[in-house]
């Protein structure tokens, strides 16, 4: 599930001290670039993901991820760590100040070193103690690799990314190994979405080809988001949001006993079990009372699940839906939610996921999300969803992909960030 932006309690800060990576974007490239590092690229009745500033992208390659030649590009990364681990690893980069463009010392030495070893910059390049255009190059490929937005600084998140050990990079790149082969080698489906969820980034698969891909929000390190097989067979405009009982108790509750009016501000109705519409002031807010009622928000642009929700069966009582809160697209940490994943372009995958129904094609999709309607559409037939945990992979490209390790599934500790503060956009 998803909370409200306004329930978003846990700092970056919080989150490094509870173990949360910076886990998150992939390579932004050209104009987009810049409008992304600032919060400002969002669409907005509009289908084309490059204009939009979209969703930050792992690779421009057409491959799977769950796909024979990931899990070979996979082995070949891992012969390769291997010998880098046999030649002694890497050694750490000392802690200080960011480094960036200009920068000089021994700190740049021993930058420069390690971006060799992992093979970010050329190792026949001079040793210079100088943090200058080659360097920074290297840099922006680092953080590429490793989910941060690629704006050449060396900031604390990564800092942190570039001094886990090779043995422990290997580590993960072998169990991450596992996952791959066990969902590629099976039947998918001819088209199929798999969210990968520490690289917070969604594929629309078709005809064993990647169609796009689509930034996403994953669960808080405490509300994770579960791996799952399911299928997604309603797309639901304009929905209404049904506060989950865990978030009643864990945010409603202290909103309202801080602010009695935070329900009428959010559009929170209250009804009781007979379905009958109660005011707040009929509860007593500093009991739990309010746990024996539902509470559902109103369609609109302001939901917490914005204008589309893409309803899929499972267990877990998850889905996959848009936000009003766009802003969190851009940033490395993209773990706010309560379970659910927010998707970015959310509207471009809904006109992929309807292509086969004529009634369905882009314009009455903008018409049916502005009529402010709650309208239901089947996905016939229903498209497979995977939710998978995929945190270190080789990527068609030649390049090896490491994401954090969010939810401690590695079984790898040096992956979990241990201290650290908030880091902007320009200091990663």
């Amino acid at each position: 599930m998803t909370e409200r932006p306004s329930m978003i309690a846990a700092t970056r800060r919080q989150a490094l001290r509870f173990g949360l990576g910076a886990a998150a974007a992939g390579v932004i490239a050209g104009p987009a670039a810049a409008q992304e590092l600032f919060g400002q690229a969002e669409w907005k009745d509009r289908f084309d993901a490059s204009a939009g500033g979209a969703a930050t992208r792992t690779s421009a390659s057409r491959i799977p991820t769950l796909s024979p030649q990931t899990a070979q590009a996979t082995e070949r990364a891992i012969e390769d760590y291997n010998a880098i681990v046999s030649r002694g690893g890497w050694a750490q980069v000392p802690n200080g100040p960011r480094l960036k463009l200009g920068s000089q010392g021994e700190r740049v030495v021993a930058l420069r070193q390690r971006l060799m070893a992992s093979g970010d910059l050329d190792p026949n390049l001079s040793m210079s103690s100088t943090f200058d255009s080659y360097v920074e190059g290297a840099v922006r490929r680092f953080q590429a690799r490793h989910g941060l937005i690629p704006v050449g600084v060396v900031g604390d998140d990564t800092m942190t990314s570039l001094n886990i050990p090779a043995e422990t990079r290997l580590r993960q790149l072998q169990t991450n190994l596992v996952r791959i082969r066990t969902m590629s080698n099976g039947n998918l489906g001819d088209r199929y979405v798999m969210a990968n969820i520490p690289a917070a980034e969604a594929e629309a698969v078709e005809g064993d080809q990647v169609v796009a891909r689509y930034t996403t929000v994953a669960g808080k390190v405490d509300r994770a988001s579960p791996v799952l097989d399911a299928k997604i067979l309603q797309v639901n405009f304009n929905p209404y949001w049904t506060v989950p009982a865990s978030i009643v108790k864990k945010d409603l509750i202290p909103h309202m006993q801080k602010d009695p009016q935070y329900l009428t501000k959010n559009h929170i109705r209250i009804y009781d079990q007979a379905r009958n519409e109660l005011q707040p002031e009929q509860v007593n807010w500093f009991s739990d009372e309010a746990t024996n009622y539902m509470f559902r928000e109103d369609p609109g642009e302001t939901n917490s699940l914005g204008t589309v929700r893409l309803n899929m069966a499972n267990k877990y009582g998850v889905y996959m839906h848009d936000t009003p809160s766009k802003n969190l697209f851009g940033g490395n940490d993209r773990f706010q939610s309560s379970g659910c994943m927010r998707v970015q372009n959310v509207k471009e995958l809904v006109a992929w996921l309807l292509k086969n129904d004529p009634k369905w094609d882009r314009r009455a999709i903008a018409a049916a999300i502005k009529s402010g309607e709650r309208i239901d559409v089947q996905v016939n037939p229903n498209v497979p969803v995977y939710w998978r945990y995929i945190s270190g992979w080789g990527a068609a490209d030649g390049s090896v992909q490491f994401r954090e390790d969010i939810y401690g599934m590695d079984g790898t500790g040096e992956l979990a960030m241990a201290g650290g503060g908030a880091s902007a956009a320009t200091g990663q």
